[in-house]
């Protein structure tokens, strides 16, 4: 049988002695609780039946993966700050109004006691799983980039911005989501945001009220009610894709009938907010994200997901607006595009892969993509953005940033399923796995690589991993009751 190999890769920045490992088996290494064959004495009475079972694997890297709880004051500052930053009450409350500086303050005190409470608790400034690597290369990549930027002073502010609100704070998601009941309000918080604008997104269309576009009938189309993340609706839609899988397996995590009706109602409600924003990158991303959930869940109960697949069909016809197919008839054939978007996109991406090739190790700076565009115009795709922006090597970490917490998960997923075991972190794998796969094909067309929506879900997808392997390591070590 297959079994996992080193699936965790974690380690503290300036680790102290109370992160390292308390044995002196050599990190990396994978140890199986296996029958003792050379003193059959100790053997439990169903050691056959062990012997047989799938192993249960023990890696001492996870030894670095504190199991203290810890960072409660920390959390409680991240969820005010994510309640900020994707509600902005500002705009919402019009007694708010005047301070619009709040998510930056919030980051602040977030990060101050962050900082403080993970030196005190664990002695170093982050962990440091593959994934926080990557990040920390393209700031590296990303403050390289200032003095051959075509204008440094842009490329300064967009580094800030990026630093500061990106990369911190995903340190901060990284090292402080350590309990299930932290990520679920986490998630439960972006599900309820998913709600409120998937809503109003409907309400708008139904009502004819057209933000973007308005000078041409041809481009009109809905914003969301909440600025800055969800202003474009091909961003709007971007964030619907990564959310939808999610709420999909919470649906099937739930016995209670009601429960589930709720979650696979909110599923469907994001699912029509997509179709209404006439996205074609969101669309794509839609189709991949149920590939992926269609393939994994498909392989323990197919008629199910067959018949939810065409329920979702039969959903999505239903919802879609007459002009919906000429929209995505563009994809495949440009001159279908009214608006010429299309034409226009596929002339930029090229331009994009020029500039990247022209300036391989640096790129032409933070933000400065647009002096080297067509018309001004940003890339529009994330990949391209950072190749173009940073440089290769940036574009490399970027990548893989988005693949390895896709590999964990899959083998966190295929190990559950070789042991027949449906938990919750089996659905979870599977319904994040389904989220990143769905922004790797929409983030294509849009360039978002700097934008929230990604690291929130990469730090989810390591919360599941580190929550799991304790768990597991828990479960191993424990003397049978």
């Amino acid at each position: 049988m297959r079994h996992s190999p080193e699936l965790l890769d974690y380690e503290g920045v300036f680790p102290s002695k109370r992160s390292r490992p308390a044995d002196s088996e050599p990190v990396g290494k994978t140890v199986f609780k296996q029958p003792d064959l050379e003193h059959p004495a100790k053997q439990p009475a169903d050691a056959a039946a062990e012997a047989d079972a799938p192993p249960r694997f023990i890696d001492v890297e996870a030894g670095k993966w504190q199991a203290k709880n810890g960072h409660t004051v920390t959390f409680a500052c991240l969820f005010i700050f994510s309640i900020v930053l994707y509600f902005r009450p500002y705009e919402l409350i019009p007694a708010l109004s005047s301070f619009k500086t709040m998510a930056f303050y919030t980051g602040i005190v977030t990060l101050a006691v962050y900082f403080v409470s993970q030196l005190v608790l664990e002695g170093n400034l982050t962990a440091r799983p593959r994934e926080v690597n990557m990040v920390l290369l393209l700031g590296l990549a990303g403050l390289l980039s200032i003095p051959f930027a075509i204008d440094p002073s842009e490329a300064w502010a967009m580094f800030i911005d990026l630093c500061i609100k990106t990369i911190l704070i995903f340190l901060v998601l990284v090292n402080v989501i350590r309990t299930e009941l932290r990520l679920k309000l986490l998630i439960w918080l972006v599900l309820v945001v998913s709600i409120y604008l998937s809503v109003n997104l409907i309400n708008d269309y139904r009502a004819g009220i057209f933000k973007i576009g308005l000078a041409d009938q041809n481009t009109q189309r809905v914003a969301g009610a909440i600025k800055n993340l969800f202003d474009n609706s091909n961003d709007l839609a971007l964030h619907f894709v990564t959310i939808i899988p999610i709420a999909f397996v919470f649906g099937l995590l739930k016995k209670n009938p009601l429960r589930k009706v709720v979650y696979w109602g909110i599923a469907f409600l994001m699912i029509a907010a997509v179709v209404i924003t006439f996205s074609r990158g969101g669309f794509l991303g839609l189709i991949a994200a149920t590939l992926v959930l269609a393939r994994k869940l498909g392989r323990r109960n197919k008629t199910a997901t067959v018949a939810t697949l065409a329920l979702a069909v039969i959903f999505f016809l239903a919802v879609a607006p007459g002009a919906y197919s000429g929209r995505l008839a563009s994809i495949f054939d440009s001159a279908a595009d009214a608006t010429g978007s299309a034409s226009q996109r596929t002339v930029v991406l090229k331009r994009s892969i020029w500039v990247t090739l022209r300036y391989p190790l640096f790129g032409v700076g933070l933000g400065n993509f647009h002096h080297k565009s067509e018309q001004e115009l940003g890339t529009h795709n994330a990949y391209t953005q950072v190749g173009s922006e940073m440089g290769i090597p940036a574009m490399i970490a970027y990548i893989i940033f988005l693949v390895h917490p896709l590999r964990k998960l899959r083998l966190m997923e295929r190990e559950l399923f070789e042991r027949h075991e449906s938990s919750r972190f089996y659905y979870l794998s599977i319904g994040l796995q389904a989220s990143l796969v769905g922004y790797m094909v929409a983030s294509f067309f849009a360039a978002v690589a700097y934008q929230w929506y990604i690291y929130y879900l990469v730090a989810y997808a390591i919360a599941l991993r580190r929550i799991y392997y304790l768990e597991e390591m828990k479960k191993a070590t424990d003397p049978p009751a």
